[in-house]
């Protein structure tokens, strides 16, 4: 994955919300996590998925899973965005 986001802008907002529904494993809580309606998580997340040509989660019923190169994406961005 970081040779894939290497030459990329990403949005720094979507990277967030990745990280976010990432650690709470659900749109909905990431969603109240960041004060935002879960439509606008899943946007973000399906337009962060649409500039990489990969799905970042498996979506399952009441739940989110990384999928590998969501793990591989979280796992490098994570410490940026915590440091911002």
């Amino acid at each position: 994955m970081s040779q894939a986001t290497s030459n990329q802008r990403l949005s720094l907002r979507g990277l967030r919300t990745f990280c976010v529904a990432a650690e709470h494993g659900s749109f909905r809580e990431a969603a109240d996590a960041l004060f935002i309606t879960a439509s606008a998580v899943s946007h973000q997340i399906k337009n962060l998925e649409q500039e990489l040509g990969q799905p970042l989660f498996d979506r399952l019923t009441r739940s989110v899973v990384l999928t590998v190169s969501g793990q591989s994406l979280y796992e490098d961005v994570r410490p940026l965005i915590s440091e911002l």
